[in-house]
C-alpha cells in the first residue's frame, strides 16, 4: 500500500476558530504523548489519552494532536489504527450484562436508559471527542470514505463504520443543513466542487457549468456549518415548458436562453451526492421537497415538478433475463427483432441489434423500441420487495412519494446512458398533493404508483401475427405451436 497522508481542511469558520483557540490554550494542561513514539503507537496512545481526558481545553489540545497524528499516518498504519478503533473500545461486558438483567427483571424507562448507556461503545465517545478538534468533522468524514473502501476485505472494521454512520445521522440531520442557491456569483471554490462532484451528467469545464447556471436554470445545494464551503448534495433544475423527455437538449444550449417566467415545469435532471464518507446519510428527500417550495415561492406559475432520471440497473437486469430459460420478449416483439436482425435466435437477434450505432439506424431503432419500453416499464414497476429488488434511483424517488410518470425512449444517447439503460430515461412526478399517499403506498405495500401512460406500456395492444409466421415464431419462443396440416 502506498504511503500517503490525508490532507486536513483549513479552519474557515467561527466554530473551527473557536476550537482552535481552545486547543491552543489547552496545550499547557494536556498530557500529550511524545512525538518520539512510532507513528501508529503515538496515534493509539493519543486516542486512549483523549478518551480519559476530562478538561475541555486539554481535551481539545489532545484531539488536535490526534487529528494531526492520524493525518500523517501511512496507509498501512491507518489500517492498523482503524483496527485498533474497531476491535477495542467495546462496551464493558459485565456492566452490559448487569444492565440487561436489571431490565429483564424490571422493565421500565429508567432500566432501559441504563441498558442503552451500557450498550453504547466507548468508541462513540472517542469519535465525538475527535470531532472537537479544528476540522474534526471533515477528518471523520474522510476517515469513513476510506473505511468504506476497506470493508469488503476487512469486515472486522464494520463496528467502526456503524458508529460513524450512527453519529453522522445525528450530526447531519435536516435541522443543521442550510439550503443555498448556486449561481455564477457563487465563490469559485464552490463552483469548482460542482464540476468535480457532478455524478450524473459530467460538467465539461467552466463554460458548460455557466450554461447550467443560466437564467432558465437553477442549482441548489445543502451545506453544513462544520464543513464550510463543501456542498453535501446538489440538484440541477431546468425551467421549461412541458415535460422534458431527453437530457441532451437540456445540456447542450445551442439555442436562445429561455425565460424562467414563461416556464410551467421544473425538471430536476441531476442530483449528485458530494461526500462519499456520508454515503447512506439521506439528504436528497429533504433537498427535493425544499427546492420545490423555493421554486413555488419564486415562480408561482410552475405547474409541474418532475425529474428526468437515469435507470442505472435496467441493462444489467435485462441481460440477466436474456441468460434465463424463459424469453423476456412477447411474441410480436420477438418477431420484429429476428426480422430486423436476420437471425433465427431472438437473443442473438437482440444482441446484434444493440451493437454500436443502433440509435442512428432507423430500422434497428424501430425494432427495439416497443420491447425496450415495455421491459423498462416492467423493470421499474416490480414490487418493492427488498433493498435489492428495485432500481436504486426508482427506490429513491418512489420512496420520496413521486409517481412514475413516463418512460422516455432515447432520453440519454450519451455513452453512459446507452451502456446503463439503452438510452431509456424516466420522469418521476412530484405532485405536492399526493406525495405522502404515494410514499405510504410504496413503503408499506411495495406499490409503485404510476401514470396511465406507464400502465399502457405494461399491456401493449397485440397486433395480429400473420398466419404464415406462427409456426416459426412458436419454435423461436419455445412454444408448442404446431405446423398447419398441408392440403392433400
Amino acid at each position: 500500500m502506498a504511503s500517503t497522508s490525508i490532507t486536513l481542511p483549513e479552519s474557515r469558520n467561527w466554530l473551527e476558530r473557536l476550537w482552535s483557540t481552545i486547543a491552543e490554550r489547552g496545550r499547557a494542561f494536556a498530557d500529550v504523548p511524545s512525538t518520539s513514539l512510532p507513528p501508529l503507537d503515538r496515534a493509539r496512545s493519543l486516542a486512549e489519552t483523549l478518551l480519559s481526558e476530562r478538561g475541555e481545553a486539554s481535551g481539545a489540545a489532545v484531539a488536535r494532536a490526534l487529528r494531526d497524528a492520524f493525518a500523517a499516518l501511512s496507509v498501512e498504519d491507518r489500517l492498523g489504527f482503524y483496527r485498533f478503533l474497531a476491535e477495542g473500545f467495546a462496551p464493558d461486558e459485565a456492566e452490559l450484562r448487569a444492565a440487561a438483567e436489571a431490565w429483564l427483571a424490571s422493565p421500565g424507562a429508567e432500566a432501559a436508559a441504563r441498558l442503552a448507556d451500557a450498550a453504547e461503545p466507548p468508541r462513540q465517545e472517542l469519535l465525538r471527542r475527535m470531532n472537537h478538534s479544528p476540522g474534526g468533522t471533515a477528518t471523520l468524514v474522510k476517515m469513513r470514505e476510506e473505511l468504506l473502501g476497506l470493508l469488503k476485505a476487512q469486515p472486522s472494521l464494520r463496528p467502526l463504520d456503524s458508529d460513524l454512520r450512527h453519529l453522522f445521522n445525528s450530526w447531519f440531520n435536516r435541522g443543521f443543513l442550510e439550503l443555498r442557491r448556486i449561481d455564477w456569483q457563487t465563490p469559485a471554490s464552490v463552483l469548482e466542487k460542482l464540476i468535480a462532484y457532478e455524478a450524473v451528467h459530467e460538467i465539461q469545464g467552466w463554460e458548460d457549468l455557466r450554461r447550467r447556471l443560466e437564467a432558465d436554470r437553477r442549482c441548489f445545494a445543502f451545506f453544513h456549518p462544520a464543513l464550510p464551503g463543501e456542498p453535501l448534495i446538489f440538484v440541477e433544475v431546468a425551467l421549461v415548458r412541458g415535460m422534458a423527455g431527453a437530457v441532451q437538449p437540456l445540456l447542450v444550449r445551442d439555442g436562445e436562453i429561455g425565460r424562467a417566467s414563461e416556464a410551467d415545469t421544473a425538471i430536476f435532471y441531476s442530483i449528485s451526492n458530494c461526500q462519499e464518507g456520508l454515503r447512506s446519510i439521506s439528504f436528497g428527500n429533504f433537498l427535493i421537497k425544499q427546492v420545490v417550495e423555493e421554486l413555488k415561492a419564486e415562480l408561482p406559475q410552475l405547474a409541474r415538478f418532475a425529474t428526468l432520471s437515469p435507470v442505472p440497473g435496467f441493462r444489467r437486469w435485462l441481460e440477466r433475463r436474456l441468460g434465463g430459460e424463459a424469453s423476456p420478449f412477447l411474441p410480436e416483439e420477438a418477431q420484429a427483432l429476428v426480422a430486423a436482425a436476420g437471425e433465427e435466435d431472438v437473443v442473438a437477434a437482440f444482441k446484434s441489434l444493440v451493437s454500436p450505432g443502433w440509435p442512428e439506424d432507423p430500422a434497428r431503432e424501430a425494432a427495439l423500441r416497443p420491447a425496450l419500453l415495455r421491459l423498462a416499464a416492467s423493470y421499474l414497476t416490480r414490487p418493492n420487495t427488498g433493498m435489492g429488488g428495485i432500481d436504486p434511483v426508482a427506490r429513491f424517488h418512489l420512496g420520496n412519494g413521486a409517481r412514475l410518470e413516463r418512460v422516455n425512449w432515447l432520453g440519454n444517447v450519451a455513452e453512459r446512458g446507452l451502456r446503463e439503460s439503452y438510452g431509456v430515461m424516466v420522469n418521476y412526478l412530484y405532485d405536492p398533493d399526493a406525495i405522502e399517499a404515494n410514499h405510504e403506498a410504496f413503503i408499506h405495500s411495495g406499490q409503485v404508483v404510476r401514470s396511465a401512460a406507464v400502465e399502457a406500456l405494461l399491456a401493449p395492444a397485440k397486433p395480429a401475427v400473420p398466419a404464415g409466421s406462427r409456426f416459426a415464431l412458436g419454435r423461436l419462443l419455445g412454444g408448442e405451436e404446431k405446423a398447419p396440416a398441408r392440403a392433400g
